[in-house]
C-alpha cells in the first residue's frame, strides 16, 4: 500500500502489512532486528539503506502506510514524538520568527520558549480564538506556524485552511499537530498544511505500548531532506520492533477511532448539563466554540478526547481522577482503554490551565460502564 494507492484509507490501514513477505507469504511481517545489512557482489546495498540508523524494512513499510493515510509524499518515523518535533524545529533558520499557540501540548511550548531564550528564534504565542491574532503576529521573517487541532486540552478546533493561507502569505510553512484526529477524520495536507505531526504513541498505535512520533510532508523539498539527514545523524528513527507494534495497531485504527468517537459524544452529551460539572469541552457538542469548524473539517467523528471542568478545587479534581474505577488515572491518550488526567498536575508550575480541568481519553469500552464510572467518581468529590 503506497502513498498513491487507489484504495480507501480504511483498507490502507487494515492492509498496512502489504506487500506480504516475499520469502514466506507471511500475512504479518517479520521483525527485522538486524542492525546492519550486507552488500551485494558489486558492494551495493541489497536494500535502499545498509544500516539501521538509516531505517529498516519495518520502518519503511510503516512510513508508507502513514504517508498514504495522510495523502503526503513521504513520512518519517521517530523514536518519540518530541524527537520528531525538535528535529523539525532544528531546521528553523537562526533568528527566524515562529508563531505557535499559547495553549497547546506543554512540552512543545516549553521547547520553543527554550529556543527563544537561547536566541535561536523569536516567538509569538497567540490565542487562536482572538480575532486577528494570527495576522497580527505574522512577520516578514516568520518561518514556521505551529498549531494543534483540536488543541490539547481545550479541544478548540482551528481552521487549518485559514491558517495555511495566512502563513503562506508571508512565506512561512504551516505545521499541524493532528495527533487527536489520528489520520482518520481530518486531512491537514489537503487543507493546505505543509507538514503534519502525530504522536504515534497515541491513536496510530492505540495500545499504549510504544513511544513514537511521525512527520508527514506534502512535498519532499530541501527542508524535508534536512529533516531526514538530522534524523539519521541523531540516530532517532523508530526501532524495528516498535515499527512492528505500530503496524499492528494501525490495522484497527479506524474501528478503534470510530468506537472511541461514538463513546465520547455520548459521554459529552450526558454530562453537558450535569450539576457537578461546570463545562464539558468537546468539539462534537453544538455549544463548543469550535463546533462549526469541526463540522466542516472533522468529517468522520469528533474523536475520543474531551476535558471536563469539575465543580471542585485542585485537590477535588485530583480526587475525581483517583476515584475512577474503569478509567485509569494515567497520562497519554488514544489507547483502547479510557484514561483520566488532572492536567495541571502533569504540566507543573508553568501550566496556565484551570485547577479543575480533567482531561479524558475515551476508549472503546461499553459506554454505559464509562458513564456510570464518571457518575460514581463525581459522587466522591
Amino acid at each position: 500500500m503506497t502513498s498513491n494507492s487507489k484504495f480507501r484509507p480504511e483498507t490502507i490501514a487494515a492492509q498496512t502489512t502489504r506487500p506480504l513477505d516475499p520469502s514466506t507469504g507471511a500475512v504479518v511481517p517479520p521483525i527485522y532486528l538486524s542492525s546492519t545489512y550486507a552488500r551485494d557482489e558489486n558492494y551495493q546495498p541489497l536494500l535502499k539503506e545498509n544500516y539501521v540508523r538509516n531505517g529498516s524494512p519495518n520502518l519503511w513499510q510503516a512510513e508508507e502506510t502513514i504517508a498514504a493515510l495522510e495523502k503526503g509524499e513521504a513520512a518519517l518515523l521517530f523514536s518519540s514524538g518530541m524527537a520528531g518535533i525538535t528535529t523539525l524545529f532544528e531546521t528553523i533558520p537562526q533568528g527566524a520568527h515562529v508563531v505557535a499557540l499559547s495553549v497547546m501540548y506543554y512540552n512543545t511550548r516549553e521547547w520553543l520558549q527554550r529556543l527563544e531564550a537561547k536566541g535561536r528564534i523569536t516567538l509569538s504565542l497567540i490565542d487562536p480564538n482572538e480575532a486577528g491574532a494570527l495576522e497580527a503576529a505574522l512577520k516578514p521573517n516568520t518561518d514556521l506556524v505551529w498549531i494543534e487541532t483540536p488543541v490539547n486540552p481545550t479541544w478548540d478546533v482551528l481552521d487549518i485552511a485559514a491558517f495555511a493561507k495566512a502563513a503562506h502569505k508571508v512565506g512561512a510553512i504551516l505545521a499541524v499537530d493532528a495527533t487527536a484526529t489520528a489520520a482518520v477524520t481530518t486531512q491537514p495536507l489537503e487543507l493546505g498544511a505543509d507538514i503534519v505531526f502525530h504522536s504515534a504513541t497515541k491513536y496510530l498505535n492505540g495500545h499504549s505500548d510504544i513511544l513514537a512520533g511521525v512527520l508527514i510532508t506534502r512535498h519532499v523539498d530541501e527542508r524535508w531532506k534536512e529533516i531526514n539527514w538530522l534524523r539519521t545523524k541523531s540516530n532517532s528513527p523508530l526501532s524495528p520492533f516498535e515499527c512492528w507494534l505500530l503496524q499492528r495497531g494501525m490495522r484497527t485504527l479506524f474501528v478503534r477511532f470510530r468506537q472511541a468517537s461514538g463513546n465520547a459524544l455520548a459521554i459529552a452529551r450526558h454530562f453537558s448539563n450535569h450539576p457537578k460539572i461546570e463545562r464539558v469541552l468537546y468539539p462534537g457538542l453544538a455549544t463548543h466554540q469550535g463546533h462549526a469548524v469541526a463540522k466542516k473539517q472533522m468529517l468522520d467523528g469528533y474523536g475520543g478526547m474531551m476535558s471536563m471542568l469539575i465543580k471542585a478545587d485542585f485537590a477535588g479534581a485530583q480526587k475525581f481522577c483517583t476515584a475512577l474505577k474503569v478509567f485509569a488515572a494515567a497520562t497519554s491518550l488514544g489507547g483502547v482503554e479510557s484514561l483520566a488526567e488532572h492536567r495541571k498536575t502533569v504540566e507543573g508550575p508553568t501550566s496556565t490551565l484551570p485547577d479543575n480541568l480533567v482531561r479524558l481519553s475515551i476508549g472503546i469500552e461499553n459506554v454505559n460502564d464509562l458513564i456510570t464510572d464518571i457518575e460514581q467518581a463525581l459522587g466522591q468529590v
